[in-house]
């Protein structure tokens, strides 16, 4: 008979409570379906992987937090479940310990990625290919700290044996599981012209699958597999993916997949569920096995998968565990001293000038700076003829002052990226700077702005290439497939199509450019030189980020003063006709935007132009945004003409001034705070009606408050831009007026702001 709790009932007579059990009883569970309940066993399995140093919700090399995944939000997550089912197992599929400053503690006594696992209470964990990047002394010394069962069934030692076991049988109320782990036979290749791998055999997944499947039959209820590899083979490789695997072992239930970063709820392939995680914490596979017990027998009734998000269908991040977070905080403090290092002195000028349009990148449409420091680093350090690069931050922004190692990681965000050399031809480098080329729309008269093609934008290669060591142009009146021109090295010479040179890149995106679907797809190139391989600088500093920081230190001595190199450009826009000038005000006063995917995830997706017909709609929504009336555009043809009238009567009405940019890109400077000695009493204030300035505020200074500020040569909304700076920076008021007009000086000249915008500081 079912019970009824009596907490439900406090306080009601005990002869009623009584009475209620007697009257319920024929709507209880009968004996028949107790006794049905009671041969039933639910096992909940949970599966985590690729959380790469995310032990914290923060982002340790750029030094911010970061709430979209970590060990601490999943602990949080793993609790309710126990609470729910406590016969549940908790698994890793690999790929722990490197990214996000973990390998800052490969030579500290404990990884915290270890501590967190331990506190979680994993039962087993299988290396992925990244727990190999640091060599066998280091794997070891980390996965000795681990208390659950470390696997990886096809990877051996040169004797034979086993490198770690291949399987662990973990029981749950008298079920047995036997869980099976396999590594991606991909290890060779990621891991080539490093000693890592030295005095191990890398196996065939498959088949070392059948040999543990084979070793278990007969000592559990149900096997898994925890298989550090994605659902389809990787690159083409056969055996590279778990659909190989639970096609040739169907004894498997489920599996738990992972090191494609891909997030796959619950897919079944030969009668094998398959779940994966995706990355960085961000979920965790939940795979419930349903088990009915026969008498001595036991027998798996049900099965089915889901992923549980640390982020909520509402937007809202899952808590992280404060009791872990507390636990970890030493080393969370250890890896945020290390982002602030100061590495270097930035002098001269910012690396990334301000964008000149909202929505459109410079760092992305121009050549910066930044992207040349880059280039400067690589060609330096890889002896190439040719380097490539990407910034995959439209963010990216270093200016003037201290570099700290967080701002090389802010602006080159690719954790794993380095120097590869490859042998290739001039032609073969010429598609690859085509493919590059490709991040960009084609225009036609009347664009006035660069745009970006929308696939492109939204693809995880969303970046152009950078390309030092030659110069060049991309015109993008070409067709795709013909817009790289005036190809050539930096000393002058042609690049030809025979030539033979040394092209310095990244690995993965090399492997991604040869891959089936490539810009150079099934071609084979000679490797030269890694700056990873042992016999250069090792996996840890042979990123590009930490030959940034090396450069900056070593070669630099501490000090970075930029050259333009002038490497490349982009032709085939028109950036003088005279309405586009009224373009970039609309767009940062917040009149017009440039064009964003419907769901406003990705910018800048078309040009805007100003020869395209105007609709009475467009006329009609910007009117309204400016505060003018659209009654008076009547007759107005082109978008280009309308834009002008728009910008002009909403400057007349009084809407216009203050937000705007220079009509060209410039790289606005912020004063140094003009210090002031003593206690001096301003003067009376001058009456407005006189005229005169206002000296009260003199010596006081003026913070932009606006996105962008005119500074003009005179008091007047028609007085000559002589240029603009951004918002916060900080001016030296010398008197205001009447009009609202504050004189300013900028750059040791005098110069005028309109003071709605500005904020006279105390």
């Amino acid at each position: 008979m079912r019970k009824i709790s009596t907490k439900r009932f406090a306080g009601w007579p005990l002869s009623f409570l009584l009475c209620a059990s007697i009257l319920f009883a024929p709507f209880a569970s009968t004996p028949a379906k107790a006794a049905e309940a009671d041969k039933e066993t639910k096992i909940t399995l949970l599966g985590t992987s690729d959380i790469h140093g995310r032990f914290m919700p923060w982002d340790y090399a750029l030094d911010g937090p970061n709430p979209t995944g970590s060990m601490t939000q999943l602990y949080t997550i793993v609790k309710k479940v126990r609470a729910e089912n406590p016969n549940t197992i908790l698994l890793d599929a690999g790929d722990m310990i490197q990214d996000n400053s973990a390998e800052l503690f490969n030579d500290q006594p404990q990884s915290p990625m270890m501590v967190a696992m331990n506190e979680m209470k994993y039962d087993a964990w299988v290396m992925g290919n990244h727990e190999f990047n640091f060599g066998l002394d280091v794997l070891e010394k980390i996965s000795s700290q681990f208390n659950g069962q470390p696997l990886v069934g096809n990877i051996f030692k040169e004797n034979g044996d086993r490198y770690m076991p291949a399987y662990t049988i973990i029981e749950k109320d008298g079920i047995k599981v036997g869980v099976i782990g396999m590594n991606t036979p991909m290890i060779t290749e990621f891991e080539k012209g490093t000693d890592h791998l030295d005095g191990i055999i890398v196996k065939d997944p498959v088949e070392e699958t059948k040999k543990a499947i084979a070793e278990l039959k007969g000592k559990v209820d149900v096997m898994v597999g925890l298989m550090h590899m994605g659902l389809d083979n990787e690159n083409g490789n056969p055996g590279t993916g778990v659909t190989d695997i639970a096609n040739a072992n169907p004894e498997l239930a489920a599996i738990f997949a992972g090191h494609m970063h891909t997030l796959i709820e619950s897919q079944t392939v030969n009668g094998v569920l398959i779940s994966e995680p995706n990355k960085y914490g961000s979920h965790i596979s939940r795979i419930d096995l349903t088990f009915e017990k026969d008498g001595d027998k036991v027998v798996l009734k049900s099965k089915e998968a889901q992923a549980l998000a640390v982020k909520a269908a509402d937007g809202t991040y899952e808590v992280s565990d404060p009791a872990l977070e507390e636990t970890l905080h030493p080393f969370h403090e250890f890896a945020r001293a290390d982002a602030n290092i100061e590495v270097a002195e930035l002098k001269g000028t910012n690396l990334v000038p301000a964008d000149e349009i909202k929505g459109i990148p410079a760092v992305q449409i121009q050549e910066t700076p930044l992207s040349d420091f880059f280039t400067e680093v690589m060609l330096h350090y890889s002896d190439a003829d040719v380097v490539a690069h990407q910034i995959d931050n439209d963010k990216a922004k270093l200016d003037v002052g201290p570099i700290k190692k967080k701002d090389i990681a802010f602006n080159y965000q690719y954790t794993f990226g380095e120097v590869t050399v490859y042998e290739v031809t001039g032609s073969d480098l010429k598609d690859y700077m085509e493919w590059s080329a490709g991040y960009f729309n084609s225009t036609r008269p009347g664009d006035v702005t660069i745009s970006f093609d929308p696939k492109r934008r939204a693809s995880k290669y969303s970046t152009d290439d950078f390309f030092g060591g030659v110069t060049y142009e991309i015109d993008l009146t070409k067709p795709y497939g013909s817009r790289i021109t005036n190809l050539k090295y930096s000393n002058g010479t042609v690049v030809k199509e025979d030539d033979t040179l040394k092209l310095g890149m990244n690995a993965y995106r090399m492997e991604a450019l040869i891959a089936k679907g490539g810009a150079m797809e099934g071609r084979k190139f000679k490797q030269l030189w890694s700056s990873k391989d042992a016999s250069a600088f090792g996996e840890i500093q042979g990123t590009i980020r930490n030959l940034s920081i090396a450069y900056l230190k070593d070669v630099m001595k501490g000090v970075y003063e930029p050259k333009i190199q002038h490497n490349w450009k982009i032709t085939g826009v028109d950036l003088t006709a005279p309405e586009r000038a009224d373009v970039v005000e609309l767009v940062n006063d917040g009149i017009m935007s440039v064009p964003t995917t419907e769901d406003g995830k990705y910018t800048n997706i078309a040009s805007i132009n100003i020869l395209d017909a105007v609709t009475q709609e467009e006329i009609d929504t910007l009117s309204a945004k400016a505060g003018v009336s659209a009654a008076q555009f009547a007759g107005v043809k082109t978008k280009g003409a309308f834009y002008q009238q728009l910008n002009k009567a909403r400057k007349a009405a009084g809407n216009g001034e203050g937000e705007t940019t220079p009509e060209k890109p410039t790289t606005p400077t912020t004063p140094k705070p003009t210090p002031t000695t003593g206690t001096s009493k301003p003067g009376k204030p001058s009456t407005p009606s006189t005229g005169k300035p206002n000296t009260v505020n003199k010596g006081k200074q003026a913070k932009v408050t606006a996105a962008y500020l005119n500074v003009r040569a005179g008091a007047s909304s028609k007085a000559k831009v002589v240029t603009a700076v951004p918002k916060g920076t900080l001016l030296e008021v010398i008197s205001t007026d009447k009009y609202g007009w504050v004189k300013v000086k900028l750059d040791g000249r005098v110069a005028f702001v309109y003071g709605k915008y500005v904020s006279i500081l105390k």
